[in-house]
């Protein structure tokens, strides 16, 4: 059942509770500013069935969210550098693997960098996805500094005149400030190739992490220039209100969702389909 036909359920047929449905926005990870401007808003009107509460929030949450985002297109002259960033266990490598194919279905030249060189496993990963997708993996050491590996691959990128470099990082918790100084020594590394590497920064979050997930975005947008999000685990299920409140609250959007393990299940975030499937 969707998240608006759950809120329609509970509230239907009788008086509003202003704490309950205070409560039940905000467990649907919409976020507190949000949650209080709906209940700002339904409070103005006459009369306040489940019906409106639901078009109040539907229309807020069609408000925030992009209608059209600009796709991912090659630059003219230089490889377009993708850093990809997150915490451990998102499904921050399977992303970027899918975002690979993703273009390369389009037709795009594509590059992998492995750059997560802290876990071995990370770097066996990604190039067995290269494998499977016919794509190079530029591979580092283990324990190789991420920060070189990038550098190198975007200097073959630049040889090959491939289109797309995308550059798995090391998961970090979003509390560690050691590691994620280590993103802006990525870029600061980047730009002495292309002053204006990386290009797009996306964040890979996990929709049923809920609110932890607008902490974490917090975090990684004050240490790195994110230009979007990913977001993984997004089924069908009810999930992805966290995707609202961080739109609402940090203007970042989501670019690109995950909703399942194969690399065809990813696709550019589409408002109208997010709204009508997964809410």
């Amino acid at each position: 059942m969707s998240f608006f036909q759950r809120l329609k359920e509970r509230f239907i047929g009788k008086p509003v509770d202003w704490d309950e449905l205070e409560e039940t926005l905000i467990r649907a990870d919409l976020g507190v500013p949000l949650t209080l401007r709906i209940i700002s808003t339904l409070q103005t009107l006459p009369k306040v069935t489940s019906k409106e509460i639901v078009e109040v929030t539907r229309a807020e949450v069609m408000r925030l969210l992009p209608m059209d985002l600009p796709p991912l297109r090659p630059l003219p002259a230089s490889p377009k550098v993708i850093l990809v960033v997150g915490v451990n266990g998102t499904g921050k490598t399977t992303s970027t693997a899918k975002l690979a194919h993703y273009l390369k279905s389009r037709r795009h030249s594509v590059l992998l960098a492995a750059a997560d060189t802290f876990r071995a496993a990370a770097i066996e990963q990604l190039g067995l996805w290269g494998e499977r997708l016919g794509i190079e993996v530029v591979k580092g050491q283990y324990n190789a500094d991420p920060a070189a590996v990038c550098y190198d691959a975007l200097e073959r990128a630049e040889k090959q005149n491939i289109e797309f470099l995308i550059c798995d990082t090391a998961g970090r918790l979003h509390t560690r400030s050691n590691l994620m100084a280590e993103l802006a020594k990525i870029s600061r590394t980047l730009a002495k190739r292309d002053p204006k590497a990386p290009h797009e920064c996306f964040l890979v979050v996990d929709a049923t992490t809920g609110s932890n997930a607008l902490m974490q975005a917090k975090e990684f947008k004050a240490a790195a220039n994110l230009t979007g999000m990913i977001v993984t685990k997004l089924d069908g299920s009810g999930k992805g209100g966290v995707l609202v409140a961080i739109q609402n609250e940090l203007g970042l959007p989501t670019r690109f969702v995950g909703t399942g393990e194969k690399a065809t299940e990813f696709a550019p975030f589409d408002r109208d389909d997010f709204v009508e499937r997964m809410m």
